[in-house]
C-alpha cells in the first residue's frame, strides 16, 4: 500500500504545471522531464506536451507527418525518438526550435527524400538515426547545420544510389557511419579523408564495385570487427558488394585486416572466391587497348563534325582529347566529350584542321591515337565587307560571284533557332544554293552555312520547313545554331 501511494504521489509531481497527454507517462527527475508515448495509437505528436520536456518518446504509433507547431518552444528538448510510425512527411523548418536537440530518431518510417529545410535549426545534434526508411534522395545542405557536430549518422536500410558525398566529407566529428543496405555504386576518392574521428564505417550490401584508397584507411589501422580492436582504428565492413577484384583493390588486400567474409564478384576467374584467400598477384589489371576510332574526317567550316576512339581494358579506360593547339578539350557550347570516349564537334572552324589525339588511361596505364579532321572553308560573297579580297585576283573555287539579295523577315527566335522567311518569288534558273551569313554574339568570326541541294537538308544546320513552293525551292527555312 505504501509503494501504490509513492507511485501516485510521483505521478502528480511529475504531471504538476501541465496534464499528462493521454495514455502517455510523464516522468520527472528533477530538473529534467520525460514524456513517454510509445505504443499508445497516436495518429499525431500530442498537442498537449509540456514545452519543458528534455526527453519525448513517440515510438511505435501511426503518426504520419511532422508539423511545424508540433514540438514548437520546446527549447529544452535533447532527444526525440519518432521510430517505427508511418511518418512520410517533414514539413519545413519542423524541429527549427529544438536548438538543444542533441538525438533524433526517424528510423523504421516512411521517409522518401530529405530536403534542405527538413532539419534547419538542430544546431546541436549529435546522432541522426534514419535507418529502416524508403530514402532515395538526399538534398546537399540537409545538413548543413549540424555537419560540425554530429557524431552518429545511419541511413542504413534505404533506397541511396547517391549519397551527399562532398557533406560527407565535412563530418569531421562523426564516430560512425552506417550506409549499409543501400543501392550505393560509387564511392569518391578521397571522401574520408578528413574524418579524423571516424571509428565506424559500414558500407555492407551495396552495389560497390571497388572502393578508392582513401588516406585515411592508410593512415590507421582497419579492422572487419569491433571486437578485439583497438580504440584508434577504424573498422570498415563492405562484405556483400559485388566487388571487381583486379588491381585497385590490391591497396585492401594489403592491410592487416580481418577476414570478413567478402567475395569477388569478377572477374570470371575469382568470382564467388573470398577476398582474403585470393594471392596478391592474381589482384590485376590489363592496360588500355584502342579497338577503334575514327578514320580522316571531312567537314565543311561551320558544320559539325563527330570523333570516335574506342578502347578496352580493365578497369574500363577514360577517354580524353586533346586539340591540334594541345589543349586538353573538355565540354563546352562547342564540345562535347562523351563517356564512350565520342568528341562531337558541334561548330567546326578553320582553326581545327589537325591531328587530335585520343588518350585512353586507366590503372594499367594508357594507349593514344590520332585522328585527323580537315575543315574545308565555306563559300564567301565576293562583294563581303567582312572578308576583303583584292579586286584584280583570279576568283577561288569557293567565291560565289553573282548573288542576288532578297528582303527576309525574322518570324520566330528561340534560344537556339530562328525561322527566316521572304516573299516567294521565281528563281533564276541555275540557282543551286543558298547562302546565309551570320554573327554570333560570343565570336566576332562571320560563319556561313549553304547547301547545294534543297531537299537533301533536312535535319542539317540549315533546315526548310514550310512554306510554298516557288520552282522547287521552300520560301521559309529553319536556321539553327548550336546553343
Amino acid at each position: 500500500m505504501e509503494r501504490l501511494w509513492l507511485s501516485l504521489l510521483f505521478l502528480a509531481v511529475a504531471c504538476k504545471g501541465q496534464p499528462c497527454p493521454k495514455r502517455c507517462m510523464c516522468q520527472s527527475l528533477s530538473p529534467s522531464l520525460a514524456i513517454l508515448c510509445s505504443k499508445t495509437g497516436l495518429l499525431f505528436v500530442p498537442s498537449a506536451i509540456d514545452r519543458r520536456t528534455v526527453e519525448l518518446r513517440l515510438q511505435e504509433n501511426f503518426i504520419t507527418a511532422v508539423r511545424r507547431r508540433d514540438f514548437a518552444n520546446m527549447t529544452s528538448l535533447l532527444h526525440l525518438t519518432l521510430s517505427r510510425n508511418t511518418i512520410s512527411q517533414i514539413l519545413p523548418s519542423a524541429f527549427s526550435d529544438l536548438r538543444r536537440l542533441r538525438a533524433l530518431h526517424l528510423d523504421s518510417n516512411r521517409l522518401t527524400v530529405i530536403k534542405d529545410d527538413h532539419f534547419k535549426g538542430l544546431t546541436n545534434l549529435r546522432h541522426l538515426i534514419l535507418a529502416n526508411n524508403q530514402l532515395h534522395s538526399i538534398s546537399p545542405h540537409a545538413f548543413d547545420d549540424f555537419v560540425t557536430t554530429l557524431e552518429d549518422l545511419d541511413l542504413s536500410y534505404n533506397n541511396l544510389a547517391q549519397v551527399p558525398w562532398e557533406t560527407v566529407g565535412r563530418l569531421t566529428n562523426v564516430n560512425t557511419l552506417n550506409m549499409d543496405h543501400n543501392l550505393i555504386e560509387d564511392v569518391p576518392q578521397g571522401v574520408f579523408t578528413n574524418l579524423h574521428k571516424l571509428a565506424r564505417l559500414d558500407m555492407t550490401s551495396n552495389k560497390l564495385k571497388k572502393i578508392p584508397p582513401d588516406p585515411l584507411f592508410l593512415r590507421i589501422p582497419v579492422y572487419a570487427k569491433s571486437r578485439g580492436s583497438p580504440l584508434s582504428s577504424l573498422v570498415l565492413s563492405f562484405g556483400g558488394n559485388p566487388l571487381h577484384c583486379n588491381c585497385e583493390l590490391l591497396w585492401l588486400r594489403r592491410l592487416t585486416r580481418e577476414d570478413d567474409l567478402e567475395t569477388c564478384a569478377s572477374p570470371d576467374d575469382l568470382s564467388a572466391k573470398y577476398f582474403w584467400t585470393i594471392p596478391e598477384e592474381e589482384f590485376i589489371c590489363d592496360p588500355p587497348v584502342l579497338t577503334r576510332k575514327s578514320p580522316r574526317t571531312v567537314a565543311m567550316e561551320g558544320q559539325p563534325a563527330s570523333l570516335k576512339c574506342k578502347a578496352n581494358g580493365d578497369p574500363e579506360p577514360e577517354v580524353h582529347w586533346i586539340s591540334p593547339e594541345g589543349r586538353l578539350i573538355s565540354n563546352s557550347s562547342r564540345t562535347t566529350v562523351y563517356p564512350n570516349g565520342s568528341l562531337d564537334i558541334n561548330v567546326t572552324a578553320l582553326k581545327d584542321s589537325g591531328n587530335f589525339t585520343c588518350i585512353a588511361s586507366n590503372a594499367a596505364g594508357e594507349s593514344t591515337g590520332r585522328v585527323e579532321l580537315l575543315v574545308t572553308a565555306v563559300p564567301h560573297l565576293a562583294n563581303s565587307t567582312s572578308r576583303s579580297r583584292d579586286p584584280s585576283a583570279e576568283p577561288a573555287p569557293s567565291d560565289i560571284l553573282i548573288s542576288s539579295k532578297r528582303r527576309v523577315s525574322l518570324v520566330e527566335l528561340t534560344g537556339n533557332s530562328a525561322l527566316v522567311r521572304w516573299n516567294s518569288q521565281s528563281l533564276s534558273t541555275g540557282v543551286r544554293m543558298f547562302q546565309v551569313q551570320y554573327n554570333s554574339s560570343g565570336d566576332d568570326t562571320l560563319v556561313y552555312r549553304y547547301w547545294l541541294d534543297i531537299d537533301r537538308s533536312h535535319g542539317a544546320i540549315l533546315r526548310a520547313v514550310t512554306g510554298d513552293k516557288a520552282d522547287g525551292v521552300d520560301n521559309s527555312l529553319m536556321f539553327l545554331w548550336q546553343a
